[in-house]
């Protein structure tokens, strides 16, 4: 009987046996497993289904897994599938993932400063669905097929201008849209909205930013960008500031932060938009140290990053008095900026520090955008 590999340590250490047998694929954990068109993917690792399993489970009517003694050493080879369906939320990912990603991105970056660009994605569609405004995330992932020869079917404020408005479901225009392109990218308003799109999709789905609940491709190029201006992701402190209730790109970027050693997070916001316990519990299960403060000089001081958010009025409803108590609190200016180690972020006053890395950030979205669409529409 033919046996798929799990190339990963992590769900050694859930099974007991290294041999299990599943009488079908949804005997797996709802949260563990997605089943998308002939894949399975897992967040702790990835099952693929080869030619030989489908064979098998047509006859037996039984698939055998066999979980491996492998070190984190998985090599990513050209023509494979890539390990995820969709890009929902960071916890997807593990370092050997994201250092894969980050080399794919280098290749683009390549691409894109000495061609016109690449034909590789002619012939595919790629959707931007936005319930909410963008500029940079929208304009970024476009550029992105663009650059590799796709095409794009976009709708700006889908809140307002698409049948959402008449009261049509998220699930029914997923279901509608997937029939007219290969990749749908979206944005909402809701938290969760992104994993229920992912649900009901068979092509694959990106995460644009669900409400307060995570960014993860802002993530992906938060963490590249500092590895590039850095040099180093181990060991590195970083200082989380401004709206971090309900700033999504602050939760997945701790996340991620989450997956290298000896880090430290600084989270610096007014007292009503504190980072929430779930973030924090998650950083202390995984061994992260953490600290609270309300001085902003005193923790760029020791800080290798300082990522700033904005203060968010739309996520305060009709508590303006909240907004008011909480905006213009914490702002990197020349005073902080002199405390500083590496990096500055936001504040027109900063642009012309060298430290200042928040335009190169953009531009590194682009090149991180454009590996995900390939990596997810052609693999590695």
């Amino acid at each position: 009987m033919s046996s798929c590999a799990f190339s990963t340590c992590k769900l050694h250490d859930t099974l007991l046996d290294h041999e299990f047998i599943c009488n079908k694929p949804s005997c797996f954990p709802k949260h563990l497993v997605h089943l998308k068109t002939n894949r399975i993917s897992a967040n702790l690792s990835c099952l693929k289904i080869s030619p030989y399993n489908s064979s098998t489970w047509q006859q037996t009517g039984r698939l055998q897994c066999r979980a491996l003694d492998v070190e984190s050493n998985r090599t990513f080879l050209k023509g494979d599938l890539f390990q995820l369906d969709d890009v929902i939320e960071a916890q997807q990912f593990d370092r050997e993932i994201l250092s894969a990603i980050f080399e794919v991105a280098r290749e683009m970056e390549t691409i894109e400063k000495k061609s016109r660009g690449s034909q590789i994605l002619k012939g595919y569609l790629m959707a931007t669905l936005f319930y909410e405004p963008s500029t940079r995330t929208r304009l970024s992932f476009e550029s992105a097929m663009k650059r590799l020869g796709g095409e794009v079917l976009t709708t700006e404020n889908a809140r307002e201008f698409s049948s959402a408005a008449k009261g049509e479901t998220l699930e029914d225009t997923i279901r509608t849209v997937e029939g007219y392109t290969d990749i749908i990218v979206m944005r909402h308003f809701e938290s969760g909205a992104a994993r229920r799109a992912a649900m009901t999709a068979n092509i694959p789905v990106i995460n644009a930013g669900d409400g307060p609940g995570q960014h993860p491709t802002q993530a992906l190029l938060d963490v590249y960008t500092i590895e590039r201006e850095i040099g180093r992701l181990d060991g590195i402190k970083v200082g989380l500031v401004g709206d971090l209730a309900n700033g999504r790109t602050v939760r997945s970027l701790a996340y991620l932060l989450a997956k290298y050693n000896g880090v430290k997070i600084y989270f610096v916001s007014p007292e009503v938009v504190k980072m929430k316990d779930d973030i924090k519990e998650y950083l202390t299960s995984k061994g992260v140290k953490w600290e609270e403060s309300a001085n902003l000089k005193e923790v760029a001081s020791k800080c290798d990053v300082v990522y700033q958010t904005r203060i968010q009025r739309e996520r305060f409803g009709e508590r303006i008095d909240l907004y008011d108590e909480a905006r213009g609190k914490y702002i990197v200016d020349r005073n902080i900026l002199s405390a500083m180690q590496k990096h500055a972020v936001i504040t027109l006053e900063v642009d012309g520090d060298p430290r200042a890395a928040y335009f190169r950030q953009a531009k590194n979205g682009l090149f991180i955008r454009m590996a995900l669409l390939k990596l997810l529409l052609l693999g590695w």
